[in-house]
């Protein structure tokens, strides 16, 4: 570590002339570069232990994780990326390195809303609110437990597949963004539900292939969906602003509050980046910060 640490330091010097006199910033703009530059040299030494030419995208990615585990704000954030650019860029110029580790790791979005989170008991109170002795009724059950227990995205549950289900395995394939597939384990009540539904579907539907279907027999839209999940919050007394993404997003905090790894929640939901999870999730810093804190550590000792 030593070794490593004096080479950040030999950095430091070169990289401060270089913002002080050929990039010719403000006193305060080279004061912040350099604090900012501190703060990552310490977190990237402490966590990971290797010189700035060896820093690797994942580990920019979890800095900015930690630093929305510390309670610090997406334009703090993307100041703080800014820097890393900045530093890196600087030494592609002063041929250190032959590509910038900083090239597809993207800032959090300025004054990103995040959505409201249902409780459990909310949740019970939005199924509660389906006669499943119904065709549409055990539809639309099946649809918001799905949603809730797999985590999927609104545009994923709707093409689902008949075919996509592995209830003998106990797992769903999903098709997420860009068409990457992933499994996703399905809980006994989204199974039961959804078989509930298949005794309502057979006999009209039997050659369509999407699970899901409106009472024409056709795939549904998201903003069906969209329109069930609202219908149902209205007869629960929900007054939270809700959406299908509402039960997405309910799904990765109850994980996270039930102790699950952040490395894991950001696989199930199928989010290429760690910084997008943390974002997601709204806990407590004092609990995100030891999850995130703990994810490093598993990491960093496999």
């Amino acid at each position: 570590m030593a070794d490593c640490a004096k080479k950040w330091e030999k950095i430091r010097g070169e990289y401060h002339k270089y913002i002080r006199f050929e990039k010719r910033l403000s006193s305060n703009s080279v004061e912040a570069y350099m604090r900012d530059y501190e703060e990552f040299m310490h977190y990237i030494l402490r966590m990971y232990e290797v010189a700035p030419e060896r820093v690797e995208p994942y580990m920019i990615e979890r800095y900015l994780a930690w630093l929305y585990a510390q309670g610090r704000s997406s334009s703090s954030q993307a100041r703080r990326l800014s820097g890393i650019k900045s530093l890196y860029n600087y030494l592609l110029f002063s041929d250190r390195i032959d590509q910038l580790p900083t090239e597809l790791v993207k800032a959090p979005k300025p004054g990103r809303m995040l959505p409201d989170t249902l409780t459990i008991e909310e949740i019970d109170a939005l199924l509660r609110t389906f006669d499943i002795t119904t065709a549409k009724g055990s539809r639309d059950s099946a649809i918001v437990e799905v949603l809730y227990s797999c985590g999927l995205r609104v545009s994923e549950l709707t093409s689902l597949r008949i075919e996509d289900l592995f209830f003998g395995e106990g797992f769903i394939r999903v098709v997420g963004k860009g068409d990457k597939q992933r499994i996703v384990p399905v809980s006994s009540a989204a199974r039961d539900k959804i078989q509930i539904y298949m005794e309502f579907r057979r006999p009209k539907h039997r050659s369509e292939a999407t699970l899901f279907l409106n009472n024409r027999g056709t795939p549904l839209t998201r903003v069906m969906v969209f329109n069930i999940i609202k219908g149902a919050a209205n007869i629960a007394g929900i007054s939270k602003q809700i959406s299908p993404h509402t039960l997405r997003h309910s799904y990765a905090t109850h994980l996270l509050e039930g102790g699950a790894n952040i490395r894991e929640v950001q696989e199930l939901l199928g989010h290429e980046s760690i910084v997008t999870t943390e974002i997601y999730t709204h806990l407590d810093n004092r609990r995100l910060r030891g999850v995130v804190e703990d994810s490093f550590t598993n990491v960093k000792l496999l």
